[in-house]
């Protein structure tokens, strides 16, 4: 099965072009609940493709408004490449989508879903079980932290997802970067600095930052809400067994709509597995 089974067209992409701003990633993001989009330049000759933005480039550059200095350089695929090259690619580069590019034009994106489909319906067949490909190391954060912080934390993590624990450590949520940004708005302004932007005593403050006297100084920001996290996280968690083979898998991380699945041994939490791990038993 090659990439041009399974891709979306360049007709369905939604795309945003430069110049631009970064009001109208944050926006697409939003409503799409993806990781990134796909940029273009319009030229007399067609269009050009000249990269992505990303949702960890908006947050990662809050004072950054121009699209053209937030498009990042990608791995790109052709059609006829096969879906494990592919996967080899997305595990290579940590890219969830792909641009599929012939001669500086976009032709469609395949995407690690698109992949984790032809899994789920047998169209790619693997042998393994969610045990052989899980992740040991599982990323959490306690439900009572506050949104700002527990993005840092995914941020410092690297990883697109937390565990929320409960006040007896009891796995009751998931939040993921698409809550984030779900929520995340930009603002303008000026905000006065006063002579603390942190004090030592502050819950949740990190350490204490001492302005330099009296000042204001211009903003531009993404506003991510202050709320609890348990307020924002996806409180249904749906869990799997280390026996179930990587197609159930597959198949329930498309029925849930959801990119990865804590792994559960008895009554312990005891991995996690993503959707880009499944990519693993495509090799």
């Amino acid at each position: 099965m090659n990439v041009e089974d399974v891709m979306t067209p360049r007709e369905e992409v939604v795309t945003v072009e430069v110049p631009g701003t970064r009001d109208d990633v944050l926006g697409y993001l939003q409503d799409r609940e993806f990781s990134s989009v796909p940029v273009v330049k319009p030229t007399t000759d067609g269009e050009l493709f000249r990269g992505i933005v990303s949702r960890d480039a908006l947050i990662q550059q809050p004072d950054e408004d121009q699209l053209a200095m937030l498009v990042e350089e990608v791995p790109t695929t052709e059609a006829d490449t096969t879906l494990t090259e592919v996967a080899e690619l997305m595990l290579a580069h940590g890219a969830r989508r792909v641009p599929v590019v012939s001669a500086e034009t976009l032709d469609g994106i395949v995407t690690a879903t698109d992949v984790i489909h032809a899994i789920a319906t047998g169209a790619l067949t693997v042998d393994n079980t969610a045990g052989s490909v899980t992740t040991r190391a599982i990323n959490s954060v306690y439900a009572g932290t506050p949104l700002p912080v527990a993005e840092r934390e995914l941020s410092y993590a690297q990883v697109p997802y937390a565990i929320v624990l409960d006040d007896e450590s009891e796995p009751v949520g998931m939040l993921t970067e698409v809550d984030v940004i779900d929520v995340a708005r930009v603002v303008e302004g000026e905000d006065a600095t006063g002579d603390s932007i942190a004090n030592q005593d502050d819950e949740w403050a990190w350490e204490g930052i001492k302005a330099v006297g009296n000042r204001y100084m211009p903003t531009r920001n993404v506003e991510i809400p202050a709320g609890s996290v348990s307020k924002f996280m996806t409180a249904d968690l749906i869990t799997i067994g280390e026996s179930r083979s990587v197609q159930e898998t597959a198949q329930l991380l498309i029925e849930h709509d959801i990119e990865q699945l804590p792994l559960v041994s008895g009554d312990e939490l005891v991995g996690i597995v993503q959707d880009m791990d499944l990519l693993e038993a495509v090799r």
